[in-house]
Protein backbone atom coordinates (compact mmCIF):
# COMPACT_ATOMS: atom_id res chain seq x y z
CA UNK A 1 0.00 0.00 0.00
CA UNK A 2 1.10 3.87 -0.83
CA UNK A 3 -0.01 6.17 1.69
CA UNK A 4 0.62 10.17 0.82
CA UNK A 5 0.41 12.05 4.06
CA UNK A 6 0.03 16.24 3.96
CA UNK A 7 1.01 18.67 6.58
CA UNK A 8 0.83 22.51 6.41
CA UNK A 9 -2.57 24.04 5.92
CA UNK A 10 -4.29 26.47 8.07
CA UNK A 11 -5.42 29.79 8.05
CA UNK A 12 -3.33 32.87 6.99
CA UNK A 13 -4.62 36.42 6.61
CA UNK A 14 -3.84 37.64 2.34
CA UNK A 15 -0.26 38.63 1.65
CA UNK A 16 0.95 35.77 4.38
CA UNK A 17 2.26 32.50 3.45
CA UNK A 18 2.21 29.01 3.98
CA UNK A 19 4.38 26.08 3.35
CA UNK A 20 2.56 22.86 2.33
CA UNK A 21 4.63 19.57 2.78
CA UNK A 22 3.50 15.59 1.20
CA UNK A 23 5.59 12.57 2.13
CA UNK A 24 4.99 9.26 0.57
CA UNK A 25 5.37 5.62 2.04
CA UNK A 26 4.52 2.30 1.89
CA UNK A 27 5.80 0.06 -1.05
CA UNK A 28 7.10 2.43 -3.91
CA UNK A 29 9.47 1.36 -6.71
CA UNK A 30 9.57 4.78 -8.60
CA UNK A 31 7.92 8.24 -8.64
CA UNK A 32 7.39 9.69 -11.78
CA UNK A 33 5.72 12.71 -11.00
CA UNK A 34 4.30 14.74 -7.47
CA UNK A 35 1.96 17.06 -7.25
CA UNK A 36 -0.69 19.37 -5.72
CA UNK A 37 -4.33 19.92 -6.79
CA UNK A 38 -7.07 22.16 -5.17
CA UNK A 39 -10.99 21.97 -4.70
CA UNK A 40 -12.98 25.02 -3.47
CA UNK A 41 -16.17 24.61 -2.69
CA UNK A 42 -18.17 23.67 -5.53
CA UNK A 43 -15.57 23.70 -8.41
CA UNK A 44 -13.69 21.10 -9.73
CA UNK A 45 -10.14 19.84 -8.55
CA UNK A 46 -7.59 21.78 -10.59
CA UNK A 47 -3.84 21.39 -10.89
CA UNK A 48 -1.84 23.79 -8.79
CA UNK A 49 1.95 22.95 -9.43
CA UNK A 50 3.67 19.64 -10.46
CA UNK A 51 7.41 18.64 -10.27
CA UNK A 52 8.84 15.59 -12.13
CA UNK A 53 11.34 13.37 -11.46
CA UNK A 54 13.96 15.01 -13.77
CA UNK A 55 12.92 18.47 -11.87
CA UNK A 56 10.78 19.75 -14.44
CA UNK A 57 7.55 21.95 -12.83
CA UNK A 58 4.62 23.05 -14.11
CA UNK A 59 2.18 25.83 -12.75
CA UNK A 60 -1.26 27.31 -12.66
CA UNK A 61 -1.03 30.77 -14.50
CA UNK A 62 -3.62 32.10 -11.40
CA UNK A 63 -0.33 30.63 -9.01
CA UNK A 64 2.77 31.45 -11.00
CA UNK A 65 5.66 33.76 -9.16
CA UNK A 66 3.80 33.21 -6.00
CA UNK A 67 4.26 29.48 -5.45
CA UNK A 68 7.11 27.16 -5.81
CA UNK A 69 7.23 23.19 -5.57
CA UNK A 70 10.10 21.80 -4.40
CA UNK A 71 10.68 17.72 -4.10
CA UNK A 72 12.99 15.93 -2.17
CA UNK A 73 13.45 12.74 -4.06
CA UNK A 74 15.82 10.45 -1.46
CA UNK A 75 12.59 11.24 0.99
CA UNK A 76 9.83 10.87 -1.47
CA UNK A 77 8.52 14.47 -0.28
CA UNK A 78 7.30 17.13 -2.30
CA UNK A 79 6.77 20.77 -0.47
CA UNK A 80 4.70 23.63 -1.99
CA UNK A 81 5.56 27.30 -0.68
CA UNK A 82 3.19 29.50 -1.06
CA UNK A 83 3.59 32.95 -0.94
CA UNK A 84 1.67 36.12 -1.27
CA UNK A 85 -1.98 34.58 -1.00
CA UNK A 86 -4.93 35.73 -1.75
CA UNK A 87 -8.30 34.66 -0.74
CA UNK A 88 -9.47 32.76 -4.42
CA UNK A 89 -6.52 30.60 -2.64
CA UNK A 90 -9.18 29.64 -0.22
CA UNK A 91 -9.64 25.76 -0.94
CA UNK A 92 -8.86 22.11 -0.03
CA UNK A 93 -5.46 21.30 -1.39
CA UNK A 94 -4.49 17.65 -2.31
CA UNK A 95 -1.22 15.45 -2.71
CA UNK A 96 -0.65 13.53 -5.90
CA UNK A 97 1.63 10.99 -6.49
CA UNK A 98 1.83 9.20 -10.07
CA UNK A 99 3.95 5.80 -9.27
CA UNK A 100 5.13 2.60 -9.33
CA UNK A 101 4.98 0.01 -6.71
CA UNK A 102 6.47 -2.62 -8.61
CA UNK A 103 8.66 -2.29 -12.08
CA UNK A 104 6.31 -4.30 -13.99
CA UNK A 105 3.72 -1.84 -12.85
CA UNK A 106 1.78 0.41 -14.98
CA UNK A 107 1.60 4.31 -13.68
CA UNK A 108 -0.84 4.70 -11.29
CA UNK A 109 -2.29 8.10 -9.17
CA UNK A 110 -2.42 8.41 -5.41
CA UNK A 111 -3.67 10.66 -3.50
CA UNK A 112 -3.62 12.41 -0.35
CA UNK A 113 -6.13 12.96 2.26
CA UNK A 114 -6.10 16.75 1.94
CA UNK A 115 -5.60 19.87 3.90
CA UNK A 116 -7.26 22.96 4.28
CA UNK A 117 -6.21 26.16 3.21
CA UNK A 118 -8.19 29.58 3.96
CA UNK A 119 -6.97 32.45 3.21
CA UNK A 120 -8.50 35.76 4.91
CA UNK A 121 -9.34 39.17 3.50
Amino acid sequence: QVQLVESGGGLVQAGGSLRLSCAASGSIFTIFRMGWYRQAPGKVRDPVARIWSGGSTNYADSVKGRFTIVRDNAKNTVYLQMNSLKPEDTAVYYCNAQLRQRASDSLRDYWGQGTQVTVSS
